[in-house]
């Protein structure tokens, strides 16, 4: 039997070498600087939208004058105020007064209505940004007659967002606005007799801000609150992919009272969601679902009747 000699492979013959595509690049940089960001500062970005995350990035590293997500990790690694501005980029606060005046409308016919039966009334406004929709509502109860018995609670990641909604003051220049859509909400009297001018700023009313406590929360990674009749998350779950969406969402649903409300924004849904079944629409078309009466059986396979103090009065 013949052996059979090696033969030395031509250059075109070797094996080719794996090289990672511009993109396949980009991706694994991303992922790197994430888990940096999650690893050192706790904020865990890594179930954002794909195409709102590589917007953002981008818009940073221009603002940075880099020239890739690789020039960017270090930086964000050692300096903190680096990581700041990043954090600042990565925070969504495009927000206004009584913004969709036609949902505050519903708020008030469909939800407030029914909060009054409570002797007590606790909101949740998860994402406040810089608070101009918290004072909206504010607004809302004390027109209603409920702001005495209401305590909202408004929160964000966004320390320096929380800032400006505490204080309250916003610039002059948006009261015009401000004022068109709070009278098309359906605003009793004018905007105005709400806050003080000074010079270039307005500052709203105290006893707006006593009955509002501002507070840092991550969505992203914090447990919820308990005991809320109404938590509105507007426009944030569209920066979300889907399983953080089911993760915050399922936390909102476990906040809520029985047949609490949540409200969400024009482009959100729960529909395709885990916590579908545990909600019913009061308004498709602007978002608002009441959270259903959860019924178990008990083991003789009968369903006890609902106890009505879990009702919460004329709730139904």
């Amino acid at each position: 039997m013949l052996s059979r000699q090696p033969q030395n492979k031509s250059v075109d013959e070797a094996p080719a070498r794996t090289l990672l595509s511009s993109l396949q690049r980009q991706e694994m940089e991303i992922d790197l600087l994430l888990q940096s960001v999650y690893q050192l500062y706790g904020y865990d970005f890594r179930h954002y939208a794909k195409a709102s995350l590589h917007r953002r990035i981008n818009n940073v590293i221009i603002r940075e004058q880099l020239n890739n997500v690789a020039e960017l990790i270090p930086l964000i690694v050692h300096d903190q105020y680096a990581f700041d501005r990043f954090l600042q980029e990565m925070s969504i606060t495009v927000t206004a007064m009584f913004r969709d005046p036609g949902l505050f409308q519903l708020l008030k016919q469909k939800v407030l209505i029914k909060l009054q039966t409570y002797p007590r009334i606790n909101i949740w406004h998860a994402g406040c940004a810089t608070g101009e929709e918290v004072y909206s509502m504010a607004i809302m109860l004390h027109e209603a007659g409920l702001l005495e018995r209401s305590r909202i609670y408004a929160t964000d990641y966004n320390n320096q967002a929380l800032t400006i909604a505490e204080k309250g003051i916003y610039p002059l220049k948006n009261m015009r606005q401000y004022s068109e859509n709070y009278q098309r909400a359906g605003g009793e009297y004018s905007l105005s007799d709400y806050c003080h001018q000074k010079y270039s700023e307005v500052l709203f009313d105290a006893k707006l801000r006593d009955k509002i406590t501002f507070a840092h929360h991550n969505l992203m990674k914090d447990q919820g609150f308990a005991q809320m009749h109404l938590v509105l998350c507007r426009n944030v779950l569209i920066y979300f992919d889907n399983h953080l969406k089911d993760r915050v969402l399922q936390m909102i649903s476990n906040s809520l009272v029985t047949r609490g409300f949540l409200m969400l924004g024009d482009k959100e849904t729960i529909n395709l969601s885990s916590v579908a079944q545990q909600f019913e629409s009061v308004s498709a078309r602007s978002r608002i679902y009441q959270k259903k009466i959860q019924i178990v059986s008990d083991v003789s396979g009968v369903v006890p009747e609902a106890d009505p103090a879990l009702v919460g009065g004329s709730l139904n």
